[in-house]
């Protein structure tokens, strides 16, 4: 499962990644690059869901 929530939070990740590059948002893109990150430093499924859904949040409450 951690390989499963790994894939799908990198994926998004580097649509965040993109999307920050492009539109020039700081946020957006250190959000991506932690999202691609995140499941090689936890081993617990629930963190890294909790992690990456937090992380898929922040752009859209912090406006840079």
């Amino acid at each position: 499962m951690t390989l499963i929530f790994g894939f799908l939070f990198g994926a998004i990740g580097v649509g965040y990644i993109v999307y920050g590059r492009k539109q020039r948002r700081g946020v957006a893109l250190a959000c991506g690059v932690a999202l691609c990150a995140v499941p090689y430093f936890f081993n617990s499924v629930i963190l890294v869901i909790v992690i990456g859904v937090v992380l898929m949040a922040l752009p859209f409450f912090i406006r840079d």
